[in-house]
């Protein structure tokens, strides 16, 4: 495979900084074959007209947001549109339907736009209107006025079903479209920005529109409902959203989580029952989230509906249930994307071969056994902690230092401040120093 410089920079950069990269995701998979075929049935179906659940369960480590992203980049390519929303107690509460509906406008992406994209979908949607205006009037010229009367008639007709419980949407994209004709190109923002969910939209610009207040539950809800609607119209597959670290909820106060858990129930009958047409929405969580005493199972309704029985042996597994789970890395699985990595970053380096020698499979090997020991055993914690190290202790200073030999002159070290507290845990110490 032909891998861009600057795809294979992003991708080095995050591992580096001990991050799941954005994109190149497909380079780094290892396990994610047998998922592929199940998801992409579940994307053409969505792009049919359907909506889709998943969720998917796995220890720290196993790579939730990996798989996460790895998905996003999968439905990116076959034309979605997707979100990744962090479920959070305090930035992002789950009961709380209007705050996750702002932070997935925040983070909506298309393959041409990795941030922000709603202004460029409304637009995309706002021109697939006029074509087929043009169609209709076989591509006879009309006057600007007339154009945009006419545009707002075919909105409204499209947005019939959402108009009926939300009547501010379409309200709100028609004084949008007119703030535009008239060059008023910050009013215009400002009832974008209103209809994303986003609080403190100048007076000014709601008056315009008819509108009061902010974006609430309810409306949040319709409001995407309408965006799906826009995103078929503007050509788009549909849009996959990712609930991402939804165990979270375990932590949060009685009450609330009860409202969070409700919420997520009430979100996939939306989906089952066909009022969110084109919406993929993928929720990841920890197995004492779903099957402990605070989390799913809180909820009966919902436990019922998430249900899967997992046998002995995940080789087993269906990969088209409505919950999967992931494997925790074993040794093998930590050295192959250990291959992977290396291979990337030498690929297109100027000492390539000084890299695949000095980084060869064997060295790969000793600092992968020696990761895992200095995480008492846990194969499922090291991922993240031995590409770091792979990548910013050892493959760089390959590069950079002609006579360094990772063998003689690097000796594997966890600093406490480095750790995550499921690795400083496993670690049991604040700094570990292992010769190699």
């Amino acid at each position: 495979m032909v891998v861009s410089r600057q795809r294979r920079r992003e991708t080095i950069d995050a591992l580096r900084a001990g991050t799941v990269p954005r994109r190149g995701l497909d380079l780094l998979a290892v396990g994610m074959e047998r998922f592929a075929t199940a998801v992409d049935s579940e994307l053409d179906s969505v792009r049919a007209g359907s909506g889709v659940l998943k969720a998917v369960r796995g220890e720290y480590g196993s790579g939730k947001t990996f798989f996460a992203r790895w998905l996003q980049e999968r439905a990116k390519r076959a034309g979605f549109a997707v979100a990744e929303v962090q479920i959070s107690e305090t930035e992002t509460p789950l009961h709380r339907l209007e705050t996750v509906y702002r932070r997935l406008m925040e983070r909506l992406s298309t393959a041409d736009q990795e941030q922000g994209a709603f202004r460029s979908i409304v637009d995309a949607w706002f021109f697939s209107l006029e074509e087929d205006l043009l169609q209709e009037n076989g591509s006879q010229q009309l006057e600007e006025s007339a154009l945009l009367e006419q545009t707002n008639k075919l909105m409204e007709k499209r947005l019939m079903s959402i108009t009926k419980m939300a009547p501010t949407f379409a309200a709100t994209l028609r004084a949008y479209r007119s703030a535009l004709a008239e060059g008023n190109v910050a009013e215009a923002e400002a009832l974008l920005a209103w209809l994303a969910g986003q609080p403190n939209v100048s007076a000014a610009a709601k008056r315009r529109a008819g509108i009061k207040g902010d974006v609430d539950h309810f409306g949040a809800l319709s409001f995407l409902q309408g965006l799906l609607v826009m995103l078929r119209d503007a050509g788009y597959a549909g849009l996959l959203v990712v609930l991402d670290e939804v165990e979270t909820l375990q932590r949060v106060r009685g009450d609330i989580r009860e409202k969070s858990l409700n919420a997520l129930r009430q979100l996939i009958d939306e989906v089952y029952g066909g009022r969110f047409q084109g919406l993929y929405l993928l929720v990841t969580g920890t197995p004492a989230f779903f099957d402990g005493p605070q989390g799913v199972q809180r909820l009966p309704p919902l436990a019922q509906r998430l249900h899967v029985e997992f046998g002995p042996e995940d080789r087993f597994d269906n990969p088209r249930a409505v919950q999967v789970r992931l494997r925790n890395f074993d040794i093998n699985g930590l050295i192959e994307v250990g291959r992977k990595v290396r291979d990337l970053f030498a690929e297109g380096s100027l000492c390539e071969e000084r890299i695949r020698s000095l980084a060869d499979d064997a060295y790969l090997e000793t600092l992968a056994q020696a990761m895992v020991g200095a995480l008492g055993g846990k194969v499922g914690l090291a991922p993240r902690l031995y590409l770091k190290k792979l990548v910013g202790d050892v493959l760089d200073r390959i590069e950079q230092f002609p006579d360094f030999d990772p063998r003689e002159h690097y000796g594997l070290t966890l600093a406490g401040a480095e750790l995550s507290l499921e690795e400083r845990a496993a670690s049991s110490a604040d700094d570990i120093e292992l010769k190699l």
